[in-house]
């Protein structure tokens, strides 16, 4: 309803207008057009100006549309986090996650070192990877500037862990297609293996959650990753320890 593309024709006093009724849109559902023109010290006339401006014909279509995303607001629930812990442990004990897990852990056993890329939450925790691998006496570091020149050296012998939730981000997918002509192993974390990300890697490893958004951020738990960076250095350690 307020696109940047709208608020970015609002005057001083349709900003003013603006700012009131995002911050009172509970009340504002219920009010007159005159006793919001009191309220914020505008005319009724800006008040319909600023309604037309958000493509309603008037005040009445206004408080509709508003009332709309009032309950859209309200009908927004989020999972329970042990819903989606358990989601993953079902299917990690119907699955071949560990096979994944051990056929991955065994091409970084071989590795020099360990890059770790992702974009947003998975940049994070390519952050944490990168320091837990590195804990574990595996070098490692990470790279979550989605314009990172990669054009060195230092990938001889290197095994690359992509993290992607959707497994559809272009900086993500780049900074693959370039590390590959570099000769880094590819091995990725998605929450689906019919992905991009999972497609052009040599190993992927899906986690399979139920995907959830709440209003425009991504807020898919990251449990699993978590659980399967763990997992993949320890059995390094244990390997590396028997060479």
């Amino acid at each position: 309803m307020f696109s940047n593309e709208v608020i970015s024709t609002f005057n001083e006093l349709e900003f003013s207008l603006y700012n009131y009724v995002t911050n009172n849109i509970d009340k504002v559902v219920y009010m007159r057009i005159r006793d919001l023109a009191k309220e914020t010290h505008v005319s009724t006339s800006t008040i319909l100006r600023f309604c037309r401006k958000l493509n309603c014909e008037g005040f009445s279509e206004f408080k509709v549309k508003l009332k709309l995303l009032l309950d859209k607001d309200e009908r927004t629930s989020l999972r329970r986090s042990q819903d989606s812990l358990l989601e993953f442990m079902e299917r990690t004990l119907k699955g071949n996650l560990d096979s994944y897990i051990t056929e991955a852990a065994e091409v970084i056993s071989h590795s020099d070192s360990v890059i770790f890329i992702g974009i947003g939450s998975s940049g994070i925790l390519a952050e944490y990877g990168a320091r837990y691998f590195s804990s574990l006496e595996k070098f490692s570091l990470y790279i979550k500037d989605p314009h990172f020149p990669i054009t060195t050296n230092y990938l001889h012998n290197s095994t690359t862990i992509a993290l992607s939730v959707s497994g559809e981000n272009r900086f993500t997918i780049t900074h693959i297609h370039q590390l590959k002509q570099e000769g880094s192993k590819i091995i990725s974390i998605t929450n689906s293996q019919h992905c991009t990300v999972a497609k052009i890697s040599d190993i992927n490893i899906p986690y399979y959650v139920t995907e959830e958004k709440y209003h425009t951020s991504n807020i898919t738990t990251q449990i699993p990753v978590v659980y399967i960076l763990e997992s993949i250095a320890r059995k390094v350690n244990k390997l590396t320890k028997r060479k």
